[in-house]
């Protein structure tokens, strides 16, 4: 068992003075699973009234607006988090078995639709079904996303939020969200329901304890054999006691860190950072 402390700052530098915002941030990661909150807590300035609830897809969501004019919005999504090792590779179900939960569990069945994020050409499909012939849906699965890791180029900033899967494939590079995007698209062409999860790595194997360390907002995905197994293509390696879950859904647009609207003319930039300390 690890215990991480995450500090994520983030935010919007306007061009000019907006009079309000709508905000929504999805920065804190909640107990369940493999993960024990041992604290949490989101500072904004400027100050708002927050309300928390959680969304259609288990998320942990703090909801505030803004109505007196700013002219930068800073949030600091402050967590310490146990998180355990987790079992993975567990093969439960077969393929009928599988078909077979689907049809009956939406949110199973829902982790086999296409969006238009994870939607990918046919050439990914084609590759996917001749790594499924064969295997169990656990073996595949894990075939298929090594597969594309090992074809795509991790690339910061070659692709924005907004970027598709069939776009980061066919430039082969991306950022985990992309490569993430485009496992999700092949696992879910061979019937293998599959999950978008974001949240925090801490990028360092040999870390010291207590010393802080420039982390990352990352992103994996999550596939169903009859119980989920998590796996992080962009490090091609299951994942475990370095990682914090901060929230699920069929793609990056259920989970984003922060999204809103505001009042005014000016263009805005984001701004982020994370830091990630081993506490023991």
């Amino acid at each position: 068992m690890r215990r991480l402390k995450v500090e994520h700052r983030t935010g919007l530098r306007y061009d000019g003075e907006v009079s309000a915002s709508y905000n929504e941030a999805r920065m804190l990661p909640a107990t369940g699973g493999h993960q024990f909150v041992l604290s949490s807590q989101l500072d904004i300035h400027p100050k708002a009234h927050v309300y928390s609830y959680q969304d259609y897809w288990g998320t942990l969501v703090s909801a505030f607006e803004l109505l007196t004019p700013h002219q930068e919005l800073e949030l600091t999504a402050t967590s310490l988090v146990e998180v355990q090792e987790r079992q993975y590779g567990l093969q439960l179900l077969d393929w009928d078995g599988i078909s077979r939960a689907a049809a009956g569990q939406t949110p199973i069945v829902e982790k086999l639709d296409v969006t238009p994020l994870t939607a990918v050409p046919e050439e990914v499909v084609e590759l996917a079904k001749s790594i499924r012939s064969g295997k169990t849906p656990a073996q595949a699965a894990e075939a298929i996303c090594l597969a594309i890791a090992e074809q795509m180029e991790y690339v910061p900033g070659s692709t924005t939020v907004h970027s598709t899967a069939t776009e980061a494939w066919g430039n082969r590079k991306g950022v985990c969200q992309d490569i993430s995007h485009v496992c999700l698209g092949a696992l879910r062409s061979v019937g293998i329901p599959a999950r978008y999860a974001s949240g925090y790595l801490h990028p360092v194997s040999d870390a010291e304890i207590g010393v802080p360390v420039a982390g990352e907002s990352h992103a994996w995905v999550e596939w169903f054999t009859g119980e989920w197994n998590g796996f992080d293509p962009t490090n091609s390696l299951p994942i475990g006691g370095k990682h914090v879950v901060v929230g699920r859904g069929r793609d990056y647009s259920d989970v984003p860190p922060l999204r809103g609207v505001y009042a005014g003319p000016y263009a805005s930039s984001l701004f982020v950072s994370v830091t990630v300390t081993l506490e023991a």
